[in-house]
């Protein structure tokens, strides 16, 4: 899988796994398209994956991606953000083209 994450994506996902977890359990990574804004993500801390669902180790993180999910992050970076505006994952698409309004 041909994707990227950050070190302020993985640190956040740990102390996601840290807090709802144990040594054992993963991070589910359920991603949607998200309009112009890009990708959607729906995340949960869980102790196994979910039928269909493919574990994917980076940085010592599990992630539970399920086929969907494998598909969008194909080349996206994901990041996270803590500004005034946004708080969480972030999702770096050089596929996404930005809608503008005419």
């Amino acid at each position: 899988m041909n994707f990227t994450m950050t070190p302020a994506a993985t640190k956040f996902i740990r102390m996601m796994i840290r807090a709802d977890g144990d040594a054992a359990s993963g991070f589910r990574l359920a991603v949607s398209p998200g309009g112009c804004s890009g990708l959607a993500a729906d995340i949960s801390v869980r102790r196994e994956p979910a039928p269909g669902e493919a574990v994917v180790e980076r940085d010592g993180v599990k992630l539970f991606l399920p086929a969907e999910s494998r598909i969008l992050l194909d080349g996206v970076t994901i990041d996270f953000a803590d500004t005034p505006s946004q708080t969480g994952l972030v999702f770096r698409d050089p596929k996404q083209v930005s809608c503008s309004s005419h």
